[in-house]
């Protein structure tokens, strides 16, 4: 009985969280409320209550379900026995977009993330989970550039820092870009295009090739051969 208790305590759980998915998407986060989301649960607040703390545990528990397979993505690219993790990195970004993309669930908590969450006060916690999460994934992209620099895998002409603050801007401003017409560019394809070009971006530029002292540059070759002679 006690595990089938637990069993029907997490479908509850989830079942709240999936109508929340569905109020904040209609209403926005800051004009929801826990009573909203009971009322569109078939729940009380009590059953609410039960399971989170308040609204923002509510829409962390959210986030969580959802990303947390993404950012393991990221963490498992500080595994020093990873043999490229730059393209670790490449690929979990190349990923995150697709789901975006095919994971109708993913596309609904990114669409809330970017355009239906205010961080006023009863939401503070949430602006710092966001920050947390944003800070790790920084420092995780930083330290894969590091390590690739470090065997020589990558050149890169800005510090590692500023590369991996410009990866993370790119990959949040193309699923925000995205979410606000979806029709109008393909993600998963312009998406990888936009990282990988990036990345060969911020290589260093080939040194210029001088000319030798006293020589004369070579004539340009004009097209036609004898056609027109």
């Amino acid at each position: 009985m006690a595990r089938r208790t637990k069993e029907e305590a997490q479908a509850t759980r989830s079942h709240i969280l999936d109508t929340a998915e569905q109020v904040f998407q209609a209403r926005g986060v800051s004009r929801t409320s826990l009573n909203d989301i009971a009322l569109a649960a078939g729940l009380t607040r009590g059953a609410i209550y039960w399971h989170f703390k308040d609204k923002a545990d509510l829409f962390n528990a959210m986030m969580l379900r959802v990303t947390l397979p993404m950012e393991d993505m990221v963490r498992a690219s500080a595994d020093p026995q990873l043999d490229a993790p730059v393209e670790h990195i490449l690929e979990s970004f190349v990923d995150a977009l697709r789901k975006t993309v095919h994971d109708p669930q993913v596309r609904r908590v990114f669409d809330i993330a970017s355009h239906k969450v205010e961080y006023v006060d009863e939401l503070d916690k949430v602006w710092e989970r966001h920050l947390k999460v944003h800070d790790e994934m920084l420092a995780r992209v930083e330290g894969a550039l590091r390590r690739s620099q470090q065997r020589g895998q990558v050149s890169l002409r800005a510090p590692a820092r500023t590369v991996a603050i410009g990866l993370h801007a790119l990959i949040d401003g193309l699923i925000r870009n995205w979410l606000l017409a979806p029709e109008s560019f393909d993600l998963v394809k312009v998406g990888r295009q936009v990282l990988e070009g990036y990345l060969a971006g911020m290589a260093p530029a080939p040194p210029a090739v001088m000319p030798v002292p006293g020589s004369a540059p070579a004539p340009a070759r004009r097209g036609g051969g004898r056609a027109g002679r």
